[in-house]
């Protein structure tokens, strides 16, 4: 009867170890599991490239975080932080879109400007339309793309515009530098106007035209985390990795411009 007893007893503790909750007697890696720590990223979409790149390289440095991604066209970010989207940092694509959120409080500290990019024009393999230059882009029957002028690339090409005294009529106008990349290498436009970073990922589906006067306007990206952000010492900790040199080195390397 002993035997019997001390068996039952061994066989209900094996039952109440499996059922523990993990971390509490379980005897799985659940509690390691929930330790780990999210940090959700909100970028410009000029940066998918080298922030998914460095987004890894942080995981590795820092154990325990993981570091979701959302990208989008810089005023889009803006709108969706400002109505409560839990980002943790934004990197934005120009100093205007940060000075907004900055302007509603919801910047956590002074942003840090972390690199530059300037437009340049890219246009389907074996360039069609015989695009030369930017001037080019306003010839009657060519169907160039650009961004929306709210969007980053967009002020850009307006401030080219006025610089050079051209005037553009795109036939679409998208919210992100990547949406004006999908137009060209998809052969819906003989044109579109966007960043040498861009240009660099299109690879041969399209050809870069550049074109000076894009120096004229230079767009510098801030980065800084986000009031009230739900992990305040990752975010702080990922805007110090994407300013320091490894973060700059991984940046040069997708094309950008040093701040």
């Amino acid at each position: 009867m002993k035997r019997a007893a001390a068996a039952a007893l061994a066989a209900l503790g094996l039952v109440l170890a499996a059922c523990a909750p993990a971390g509490q007697g379980g005897t799985g890696d659940g509690g390691a599991a929930s330790q780990r720590k999210t940090l959700t990223v909100f970028a410009a979409a000029s940066l998918k490239g080298a922030f998914t790149d460095l987004a890894g390289k942080f995981e590795a440095a820092n154990p325990g975080t993981d570091v979701t991604l959302s990208f989008a066209g810089s005023a889009d970010l803006v709108t969706q932080i400002s109505q409560g989207a839990p980002a943790d940092v934004f990197a934005s694509a120009d100093t205007r879109n940060m000075d907004k959120l900055k302007g509603e409080g919801l910047a956590d500290g002074e942003p840090g400007n972390f690199a530059t990019n300037t437009l340049t024009v890219v246009v389907p393999p074996g360039n069609p339309a015989g695009i030369t230059g930017f001037k080019d882009l306003a010839k009657a029957g060519v169907k160039v793309v650009a961004c929306a002028r709210q969007v980053p690339c967009g002020a850009a090409a307006t401030a080219i515009e006025q610089e050079t005294g051209t005037t553009l009529s795109p036939v679409s106008e998208e919210s992100s530098v990547t949406d004006v990349l999908g137009k060209v290498t998809s052969g819906e436009a003989d044109a579109g106007l966007v960043y040498v970073t861009d240009a660099k990922t299109a690879g041969d589906k399209a050809e870069e035209i550049p074109f000076p006067e894009a120096a004229n306007a230079v767009n510098t990206y801030p980065i800084a985390a986000v009031k009230g952000a739900r992990n305040k010492p990752a975010a702080d900790a990922f805007v110090e990795f994407v300013l320091g040199s490894e973060g700059q080195a991984a940046l040069a390397a997708a094309g950008f411009g040093k701040p």
